[in-house]
């Protein structure tokens, strides 16, 4: 008899957890309708799709859709912006930042030295997706120096000149993923 009991009540006990469990699930947004027409029936194109809107599987950021961030590596504008200064003592560089800074450089004449500060305000290869900031400074003696941004052509040949090297970098880049 109590065998009985506890197989009804093991029953009945499942049968309500399965029901409770389908419930969770389906609140959780596990199960979305979609329409037929707007998504294809085919898997590999809609896992094309996922991973260029961003919803590709990643370890440590599981349903919460990637975006478009790229690691420095990848990214042919940060990559160029190093190349170009890399003549000179970086200070800070921080890629979540979007920020390069250099330290004072000077050539040979101790009196006079430049630091420059690259801003990154988008991935995109374009001349208003980064800032070139350019700042002299000018040393009467060891302890009377004199700092001052500069707005001289040099902070649009810097500029340039990051943005032609990101282009050709870019190219490359391309030219080995077709390859």
């Amino acid at each position: 008899m109590i065998c009985i009991f506890s197989s009804k009540l093991l029953k009945k006990t499942s049968i309500l957890l399965l029901i409770f469990s389908l419930f969770y699930l389906n609140s959780c947004g596990l199960y979305r309708p979609v329409d037929a027409r707007k998504v294809s029936p085919n898997a590999d194109e809609r896992v094309k799709q996922n991973q260029a809107k961003g919803k590709a599987f990643t370890l440590g950021n599981v349903g919460k859709g990637g975006g478009t961030f790229q690691f420095a590596s990848s990214n042919p504008l940060w990559r160029a912006s190093l190349d170009i200064l890399d003549f000179m003592p970086i200070t800070n560089a921080s890629y979540s930042g979007g920020i390069i800074i250099t330290d004072w450089y000077d050539e040979n004449d101790s009196k006079s030295s430049v630091k420059i500060t690259v801003k990154f305000l988008s991935n995109e290869i374009r001349p208003d997706g980064l800032e070139v900031l350019v700042y002299k400074k000018n040393c009467k003696s060891f302890e009377s120096c004199q700092a001052n941004k500069e707005s001289s052509k040099i902070n649009s040949e810097l500029k340039f000149a990051i943005l032609k090297k990101a282009a050709q970098i870019e190219k490359t880049d391309l030219e080995k993923k077709n390859n």
